[in-house]
């Protein structure tokens, strides 16, 4: 997460808070360390913002600090709120828990609707005690135009290592799929991201590739995905 967004979300958390918070507190819930705590606290307090306390007791923001509030129309709330819960389909836990936060923005400024509901089941999670690889490294690649290695195992059980240029991410009600230029097959393919067991970066990059990429793989795949989460030119499985 970037030192901006970083910022924004401790005065988010700041807000909706009960009582002091201490930095370990802030820690676990952003996922940094301590000392990192400390000094985005620091920089806030610089900016005016008002947080008060001190190492090892806790902090606390005064009433009345705001941000600029969300202006949405009542449909608009309900459209946002479906869309965030669906995420929890999506199998991924770093965009579930970025749904959640925005979910507590949009609860201290609007009456919570415990009436719409969405059912969570969907795509496998991306759990890492289960081996998968987690979603948010394969999005992270994406954005970076960074080359991957993978271990895939196809639908017949097969199992390859391939070096692949990830350009996408497809979300389907049962899967999820990483689109990628796979280096072994010289093409694009599909690989269910529960298939993945194992990915690291090659330390390569294809920067500046991407969009072309995206490009091709947008006239080759023109709902050419089957709901199930396949593809018709996945020789992955």
């Amino acid at each position: 997460m970037r030192k901006s967004s970083r910022l924004f979300e401790t005065i988010q958390i700041f807000r909706s808070a009960k009582g002091p918070l201490r930095a370990e507190d802030l820690a676990a819930r952003l996922e940094v360390s301590v000392r990192t705590v400390y000094r985005d606290i620091s920089t806030l307090q610089s900016m005016q913002t008002p947080i008060e306390g001190e190492p090892g007791v806790g902090y606390v923001m005064r009433r009345g600090y705001n941000l600029p509030p969300l202006n949405f129309a009542e449909e608009e709330v309900e459209a946002l709120r479906v869309g965030l819960s669906m995420i929890s389909r999506s199998g991924d836990r770093a965009l579930r828990r970025a749904a959640d936060w925005i979910a507590e923005k949009v609860d201290a400024l609007h009456a919570p609707a415990s009436w719409l509901q969405v059912s969570p089941w969907g795509a496998p999670e991306d759990d890492p005690q289960l081996g998968c690889v987690p979603k948010a490294m394969l999005r992270a690649a994406v954005r970076e135009e960074r080359v991957l290695r993978i271990d895939y195992v196809d639908a017949e059980g097969a199992r390859t290592t391939r070096d692949i240029r990830p350009i996408g991410i497809v979300y389907h009600i049962n899967a999820v799929l990483l689109a990628a230029w796979c280096e072994l097959r010289a093409g694009l393919r599909h690989f269910r991201t529960d298939r993945i067991y194992a990915c690291e970066p090659t330390g390569a990059f294809f920067t500046g590739q991407g969009e072309v990429l995206r490009s091709i793989w947008s006239e080759q795949n023109r709902w050419n995905l089957r709901e199930d989460g396949s593809s018709m030119d996945d020789d992955a499985g």
